[in-house]
């Protein structure tokens, strides 16, 4: 078996990069003790920074060197009690506190040139024995991890792995009760049960099929876990309707599945319009069918007491 270091994939590479940090500071703080200065390795791009460019203040270094604020505050905290830099308040903004070196502070920076030199040349000899480009390496790295973090990455996998495991399917009789139970769950969780409710949720054989409209379920390893309805209106129409997701569901992406596979199965049966009902309160609800499409009209009168929106979208 690879030891730890040489193991390669994400749940190593933190561990990797906080070894070789380990590594580097432990070489840093002996390189600055041989050449006789006190100096921690976390102060150096606040000092240097400072050596080049004097009166920055805390924002402005944790937004120069890319460290937190909180961060740059303490390591200036520390410098300001070893007398290497003073705070002065600025003169146009008394809120803004300035920070630039003091006489014993500029003595150290001075101090510094060698051991700046060296280290510099020692890193090039280093990255001249690589075989591939370092810092465009770090470059790409960080780019990546701009563009999409770390933890977003890791999330969208989970996602496209859970995706893979549902199936969007015709309603059967089978299905029925779960039918039921996923719209209840939901409307008893922010509302209250009406009638037009319970006519779909109760027989919606009769109430949402034979009329000419649909149900389709999304199983999760052939477990119901969401479903939607389409219920006919007159010429083209359809009323997407009792949309649900179970709980032990949510976060999978399954309502932008319903929300899709709804629009497709209505196109594929003559619809040219869907309309839906809904109520602001459900805001993850509202932004999914803003994402498939839909968008905001007036003029409905609901049969729901609970619904104060109304979406359509040309399909």
């Amino acid at each position: 078996m690879l030891p730890f270091y040489e193991m390669s994939g994400p749940m190593a590479l933190g561990s990797r990069l906080r070894l070789l940090s380990e590594w580097i500071t432990r070489d840093a703080i002996r390189t600055y003790e041989s050449y006789g200065l006190d100096f921690e390795p976390r102060w150096f791009s606040v000092f240097y920074t400072l050596g080049q460019a004097p009166g920055k203040s805390v924002m402005e270094l944790a937004e120069f060197i890319g460290q937190s604020h909180v961060s740059i505050s303490q390591i200036a905290a520390a410098l300001v009690k070893k007398e290497w830099i003073i705070t002065q308040t600025d003169p146009s903004d008394k809120r803004i506190k300035r920070l630039f070196l003091t006489a014993k502070g500029q003595a150290i920076f001075e101090q510094m040139g060698p051991v700046i030199k060296d280290v510099d040349l020692a890193i090039q000899t280093l990255l001249g024995q690589l075989h591939r480009d370092l810092w465009g390496a770090l470059d790409e790295l960080e780019r990546g991890l701009l563009e999409k973090d770390f933890y977003t990455r890791v999330q969208d996998l989970r996602k496209a792995e859970d995706q893979a495991n549902i199936r969007i399917v015709d309603y059967e009789p089978a299905y029925r009760k779960a039918f039921s139970q996923l719209n209840y769950e939901w409307i008893e969780r922010y509302f209250k049960v009406e009638n037009p409710d319970r006519k779909a949720l109760e027989n919606p054989e009769a109430y949402i099929l034979e009329p000419g409209g649909a149900i389709i379920i999304a199983l999760i390893k052939d477990e119901p876990l969401g479903a939607c309805a389409l219920i006919k209106k007159e010429g083209g129409t359809y009323e997407l309707a009792k949309m649900a997701v179970s709980p032990k569901a949510q976060g999978k992406g399954l309502g932008y599945l319903l929300g899709q596979a709804a629009i497709q199965k209505a196109r594929a049966m003559g619809g040219d319009k869907l309309f839906l009902e809904s109520n602001t309160k459900l805001i993850p609800a509202i932004n999914l069918y803003y994402k498939l499409g839909f968008h905001k009209i007036e003029g409905y009168a609901s049969p729901y007491e609970r619904s104060n929106i109304l979406m359509e979208m040309a399909i």
